[in-house]
């Protein structure tokens, strides 16, 4: 297997180096392949909210692998064996898995992610077996698989979820935790301080297990400061975000 750039991104990951990354929302490829050339170490594609389909994930995938830096990741839908099936099959170095509250369900999405006698995949790697594979062994040890940390369930379970074997990462949903632990909205600031002892929490369970903690952020400020708390690995914002941001401050500037 070759080794590249987009390879050794998902590496650091997976050893708790701290890395950076990028989310995208919106089914625009071109732009996709912009983000992926600043430098990010992995790219994001939001198949579970953003505005994208099938079709979609392959050619932001495309876009990435373009750029030539960054690694391919895909929150996918559900965790289900179709759906992380399907992203990997399209070429993503690895998924994120929404909405997991236990320890099995956690072994299920790593069970997703890898090829018999270790998991379930079916195997029809189409595009993977261009970067992570054919050999099934070979998907089996470098696909990364991420589960989520975004319920009350999920927080009271961290410790067992981040002991499940093969699992790479725990990332946490910061806007649904908030609204789980009481918030009036997604960021609600009376719910700061409780948001930042359930983010200790799964910090401390994923350095415990020796694998990597992320999570969304808003902007890169929050990014740093989250990675300074014991994240190895913290999103910025989306493309969608930024996006309405820059057209809103260009406005502004042009009527000031």
């Amino acid at each position: 297997m070759t080794t590249t750039p987009a390879f050794e991104a998902v590496e650091r990951i997976r050893r708790r180096e701290r890395s950076v990354g990028y989310w995208i929302a919106t089914d625009n490829p071109v732009g996709t392949e912009r983000i992926a050339r600043v430098g990010y170490d992995y790219v994001g594609i939001d198949a579970q909210h953003g505005l994208i389909d099938y079709k979609g994930w392959l050619a932001a995938l495309l876009a990435i692998e373009a750029g030539g830096r960054s690694a391919g990741l895909v929150r996918v839908p559900a965790n289900d064996l179709t759906s992380i099936g399907q992203a990997l099959d399209a070429g993503a170095h690895g998924v994120i898995v929404p909405l997991v509250d236990t320890a099995d369900q956690a072994a299920a999405a790593v069970r997703a992610c890898r090829y018999p006698p270790e998991g379930g995949r079916s195997y029809g790697p189409m595009r993977a077996g261009l970067r992570i594979g054919p050999a099934p062994a070979e998907a089996n040890a470098h696909v990364l698989c991420a589960v989520m940390i975004e319920t009350l369930t999920a927080l009271d379970n961290v410790e067992a979820i981040a002991a499940t074997p093969g699992l790479d990462g725990i990332y946490v949903g910061p806007s649904d935790l908030t609204l789980a632990l009481g918030g009036a909205s997604s960021t609600d600031p009376a719910f700061a301080e409780a948001l930042d002892e359930a983010c200790g929490r799964v910090c401390a369970a994923a350095a415990q297990r020796g694998i990597a903690a992320g999570i969304h952020c808003p902007d890169g400020a929050t990014a740093s400061r989250r990675l300074a708390q014991g994240f190895t690995f913290a999103t910025v914002s989306s493309d969608l975000v930024h996006l309405e941001q820059a057209a809103a401050a260009h406005l502004a500037a042009a009527r000031d």
